[in-house]
């Protein structure tokens, strides 16, 4: 079969901040795509505003450059697998990948997951070790590290006989020799190795139309527009179609706009070939994994796989005692408008009725995926509230299985037995134990998702900041019986509405740690901060300090408070037990009780430690 020879289709795939984006961004300067007044800023590809704030890639994305007559068409996908939904479709659009690795970090968790999907799909590999100036890079070492992980990902001969470049993505330096020395400031041996080793694409562009759907995107005008591959044929804009549809069922409808890729931008095309990744609009229903035929020769190809959410919150019209003063989008109907638009471009999304008005059943992949959503809606000026992320649990083969996940953390030596022992209480069982020879500690461990819900916070002040947790979603494995994890602190509740005083925290801080500062408007069943103990504590934090004329002795003495805890919304969520929501605006987060009255909160608790026993 012939090749088109000057084009070829890769992803890159990595662990989170291993440089890939970086890389992309340098292959597009170094390349002959822009023009020169082009200016390209750093990270360009991370083009939403929560990717450029967090340094992560969120969605796929779809860029090409040109060197010389050729063309390498690129997708830069999503290095967490909270997004995963977003890496193992793309998969299916590219003949290979290019697998970043940091060289001083070297393997990590995201870096198995991603590498797994490509080798599901028999995509030919190369490594770029990234980062080999940073201090401490040991980049021979993590070329065996990711021969090690080929092995055990099963991959086949070829893909072990992979080839190998050393690069500074951030200096847009590169060589195939591992010494730093022998950088040079090109990208030419990443665009060399990528020509000799990724496959050309098939030219049967005379056989019938094949387009499968790989990613979704959504536009006012245009409606929903299907991203993809051409995997046969070919497809102009006016040609009548016919989609293969999920449920067997097939639709006809005329081909409105074709775009294709080049540097950033998109670009109108007139017609696409068999092996070109393009973007097309027409049809308001069209989906990920269905396919677009020749209607005289309907063939589908195989739906493409997409792995089940893992995760689901309930998330609810804000109706605590300030709702409405801060958004603009308050309505159950335009919280439920929005959550249906998103299920338009997020397949691994899904939103469900609870039966309850103005509540939600949203599921996803992970604590990261959904928090996302929540910071977009509000940044876009919605008002919600949420609750406490619950795993989602499956029957296999009769057996009552829960999600786990694949830990991995690296931490100073002496942290390493809190660390472990905090992992133990949670349910996480030991893999691998090593020291990396410069006062940390590698631990690997599988765990219950669960009980990782709201471990990041805690991890960081076990290793008061200098420790690094990674986790991915493993497997589903039968339930842990007889156990909830769950905070073990209590919490501080207000028992008025008003604004909160120097004098009223000051008696209430030595309870426990609190949320709050002075000057800052609270209402009833508001959690003001955590309790030292187990149990929940109702505070009053806006009482005045009681005037009289009798002289203080001590009135030189200025009163100040502790500085507060600053909860966002992740540490907001993952403080959350089950009675708790977390209530989002544009302008504040807030954490309340289900139950904002005080006694009637104090008398459901009673009713429900007397029905337990």
């Amino acid at each position: 079969m012939a090749k088109r020879d000057n084009i070829r289709n890769i992803a890159i795939i990595a662990h989170v901040d291993h440089g890939k984006t970086t890389l992309v961004n340098e292959l597009l300067k170094q390349s002959d795509t822009l023009d020169a007044r082009n200016n390209i800023t750093d990270r360009a590809m991370d083009t939403n505003d929560l990717e450029k704030e967090r340094g992560i890639t969120i969605l796929a994305k779809n860029t090409a450059v040109k060197v010389g007559d050729k063309q390498i068409n690129i997708v830069d996908t999503p290095g967490h697998a909270d997004f995963g939904g977003e890496v193992e479709r793309i998969m299916k659009m590219v003949d290979g990948v290019l697998l970043v690795v940091d060289a001083f970090e070297g393997t990590m968790p995201q870096t198995r997951f991603v590498l797994k999907k490509a080798f599901e799909q028999n995509l030919t590999p190369i490594v770029v070790v990234n980062k080999v100036d940073r201090p401490g890079a040991r980049p021979s070492e993590v070329v065996d590290e990711v021969l090690d992980l080929f092995i055990e990902l099963g991959a086949d001969e070829e893909q072990l006989d992979f080839p190998v470049v050393f690069a500074s993505a951030m200096n847009g330096t590169s060589s195939l020799d591992p010494d730093v020395a022998k950088q040079e400031h090109t990208m030419k041996p990443v665009f060399d190795t990528v020509f000799e080793t990724i496959p050309a694409p098939e030219e049967n562009s005379v056989e019938p139309l094949q387009f499968q759907v790989a990613l979704l995107d959504y536009n006012d005008f245009l409606g929903r527009i299907g991203i993809g591959r051409v995997f046969r044929g070919t497809i102009k804009i006016g040609d009548s179609v016919e989609v293969m549809k999920l449920d067997g069922t097939s639709q006809n409808f005329r081909v409105t706009k074709l775009f294709g890729f080049i540097g950033l931008d998109r670009v109108e095309i007139e017609q696409a070939e068999a092996g070109d990744l393009i973007a097309l609009a027409g049809m308001e229903e069209i989906s990920v994994g269905e396919t677009v035929t020749d209607p005289e020769h309907p063939e589908a190809l195989p739906v493409l796989r997409i792995d089940e959410p893992t995760l689901q919150m309930t998330f609810r019209q804000n109706d605590s005692p300030f709702a409405g003063r801060e958004g603009k989008f308050v309505t159950a109907r335009q919280i439920e408008d929005r959550l249906r638009r998103e299920l338009h471009t997020d397949v691994s999304l899904r939103v469900e009725d609870t039966g309850e008005a103005g509540s939600w059943l949203v599921s996803g992949r992970g604590e990261l995926h959904l928090s996302i959503l929540i910071e977009t809606m509000r940044r876009e000026g919605f008002e919600l509230q949420a609750s406490r992320p619950q795993v989602i649990y499956r029957d296999i083969d009769g057996v009552q299985s829960e999600p786990y996940e694949a830990v991995q953390i690296d931490t100073p030596d002496e942290y390493a037995s809190s660390v472990i022992d905090s992992l133990n209480q949670r349910k996480g069982e030991m893999l691998n134990m090593e020291s990396m020879g410069n006062g940390q500690t590698r631990l690997a461990y599988v765990a219950p998702s669960r009980g990782l819900i709201g471990y990041s916070t805690e991890f960081l002040s076990t290793t008061r900041g200098y420790g690094i947790y990674n986790h991915t979603y493993e497997d589903y494995r039968p339930i842990v019986r007889n156990w909830e994890p769950g905070r073990r602190n209590g919490a501080l509740v207000s028992i008025t509405q008003g604004t909160t005083t120097n004098y009223a925290i000051m008696g209430v801080e030595d309870r426990g740690q609190m949320f709050v500062g002075a000057g800052i408007e609270v209402y009833e069943g508001m959690i003001v901060g955590m309790n030292s103990r187990d149990n929940d504590i109702s505070v009053n934090v806006t009482k005045m300090k009681p005037q009289s004329n009798v002289r203080s002795s001590n009135k030189d003495q200025t009163a100040s408070i502790k500085t507060p805890r600053e909860m966002g919304l992740e540490a907001a969520l993952e403080f959350l037990n089950e009675d708790e929501y977390v209530e989002v605006t544009p302008e504040n987060v807030r954490i309340r009780k289900d139950i904002l009255n005080t006694s009637e909160r104090e008398k459901f608790a009673k009713r429900r430690k007397m029905s337990q026993q």
